[in-house]
C-alpha cells in the first residue's frame, strides 16, 4: 500500500526535513516487506494566498485516484502506536492501494475537505505547526511498521 504525505507548504532544508528524510527512509526499509509503503511527500502551496478553500482544491488534486483519505486534524480520534499500526495494517488488508495523509496549512483543512476524509487522526488536543506534524506523522507510520514486523514497542 503506498503512502501518500500530501500537506501545504514547502519544507525547506533544516531539521524537520532530517528528521522527515530518516524516518521515510526508515518506514520505507521496514514496511516494504509488510506490504507497506513506499511513502512520498507531495507538497502543494497556494502562492495566491487564496485561503483554505484554494488549499483544498490544490490537496484534492495531490490526492491519489481512489486513496483511503486520512486527516491530521485536532478533532481527529486520538490513537495509541498499537491502534495506528493496527489501522494501517486493516486498510492494507482490505486491499486498499493508496493511503493520503493529509496535513492542511496554518489555519487548518477546509471543512469540506475533511468531510470527504475516510477516517481523520489527532495527535491530541494541541494544535502542532504543520511542518512538525510531517515529522510526527512519519515517526508513526516507522513505529507502526516496527509494531506489525514484531520489533519491540515501549511505553514511556
Amino acid at each position: 500500500m503506498r503512502i501518500s504525505i500530501c500537506a501545504v507548504g514547502r519544507l525547506r532544508a533544516g531539521p524537520e526535513k532530517t528528521l522527515l528524510d530518516d524516518y521515510l527512509t526508515r518506514f520505507d526499509r521496514t514496511g516494504r516487506g509488510l506490504g507497506l509503503g513506499p511513502a512520498r511527500v507531495i507538497e502543494v502551496e497556494d502562492k495566491k494566498n487564496a485561503g483554505m478553500g484554494a488549499e483544498a482544491a490544490l490537496l484534492r488534486k495531490a490526492l491519489p485516484a481512489g486513496a483511503v483519505i486520512c486527516t491530521l486534524d485536532e478533532r481527529g480520534k486520538v490513537m495509541s502506536s498499537p491502534d495506528f499500526a493496527r489501522k494501517l495494517a486493516g486498510w492494507r488488508d482490505m486491499g486498499r492501494q493508496d493511503l493520503a495523509f493529509v496535513i492542511g496549512g496554518a489555519d487548518g483543512i477546509d471543512p469540506a475537505l475533511r468531510a470527504e476524509a475516510d477516517f481523520s487522526i489527532s495527535f491530541g488536543a494541541m494544535v502542532w505547526p504543520h511542518m512538525l506534524v510531517r515529522v510526527m506523522l512519519s515517526e508513526q507510520l516507522y513505529r507502526g511498521a516496527t509494531i506489525l514486523s514484531g520489533g519491540p514497542y515501549h511505553r514511556a
